[in-house]
């Protein structure tokens, strides 16, 4: 197959962006007629649940261009559902995550296929640079959160690291063979493997809408990237107990030292309530921990689906696997 004959699918997960999705679809379509004599397009929206005029926008795109595809969820599922989702179905040789708000430039995507395209990468994947437009209290927990990753888990994520990723058919068929309902995309798509080269870029601020994601919402993303990929914090429980017991080992010898030598007096209830809360939130903060882990066990066990699909239009089917 040709180069020209092969197809590039456009995945972007939307929710709730009636405010940018006309300049979106205006930009994407203006990108892919200048890619058209390199590589056919099509687009897959995946609506995750949206409570405002999303999917209808998205059916009148359909109804008009045989280029879009769209599948609404029944609800709001998580955008790491709606890349899923959208790596399943997409049918496309080369295949490209990108968001909805333009904070992903579309004219990249030429650059990205060029060095696909030449055989040396599986994958090209876009990092920012920087955070400008962005809160700083914000963008620092951001480049902290990279840091801890990069120290405690086995997967290598550079700092600014983002979603908006092409990758070739073989590296798409690896990462849905993981299955898995807790989902960390970026963890994935390290650990997959496979030769990636990373391109830098400036932030781009959204043209209209606001973001979905919140602070906690991010410190929760946090949370499930590190457990997801690191058996770190189950380690430091091992680790704080060892030096918990050491360090009332040496006080007991203390006290009787004391005791026997000057004669002194052990100290009674202030000592004994320290003591006892300070134990107390040690033991909190690593059934805290250890809960996290049995948690994310306990939702793999049922085998839910990643999401469940409401209504849809899709094109033509999927390839088959290449081997992985």
């Amino acid at each position: 197959m040709s180069d020209k004959e092969k197809i590039l699918s456009i995945v972007v997960p939307c929710y709730n962006e009636e405010a940018v999705l006309p300049a979106f679809y205006d930009e994407i379509c203006r990108t892919a007629d200048e890619l058209k004599d390199r590589v056919d397009c099509e687009f897959l929206f995946i609506d995750d649940g949206s409570a405002d005029a999303t999917l209808s926008i998205l059916k009148g795109y359909a109804g008009s261009d045989e280029r879009v595809h769209y599948i609404s969820f029944s609800r709001n599922f998580g955008k790491e559902a709606a890349i899923y989702a959208g790596l399943q179905n997409a049918s496309g040789d080369y295949v490209v995550v990108m968001d909805a708000d333009l904070q992903h430039p579309p004219a990249f995507l030429s650059q990205m296929l060029d060095n696909i395209r030449s055989g040396e990468y599986d994958s090209v994947a876009m990092r920012r640079l920087d955070r400008k437009g962005e809160k700083k209290i914000r963008a620092w927990f951001s480049a902290q959160f990279y840091k801890l990753n990069q120290k405690i888990s086995g997967v290598d994520i550079p700092e600014g690291a983002t979603d908006f990723r092409m990758m070739t058919r073989q590296m798409v068929d690896a990462v849905l063979s993981m299955p898995e309902v807790n989902r960390f995309t970026k963890g994935i798509f390290t650990w997959v493997g496979f030769r990636t080269l990373w391109l830098p870029y400036h932030n781009v601020e959204r043209p209209a809408g606001t973001s979905k994601w919140s602070f906690w919402s991010l410190v929760k993303y946090s949370f499930n990237g590190i457990l997801a990929f690191s058996t770190v914090p189950l380690a430091i429980a091992s680790v704080l107990g060892a030096i918990i017991c050491l360090g009332a080992f040496l006080m007991m010898i203390w006290v009787v030292f004391k005791t026997l030598v000057w004669g002194d007096a052990v100290g009674g209830y202030p000592t004994l309530i320290t003591v006892i809360l300070f134990l107390g939130g040690i033991q909190l903060l690593m059934i805290g921990i250890l809960s996290q882990y049995f948690s994310k066990t306990y939702m793999e066990t049922k085998h839910r689906p990643v999401y469940i699909a409401r209504e849809k239009k899709l094109g033509r089917p999927r390839r088959k696997k290449d081997s992985v």
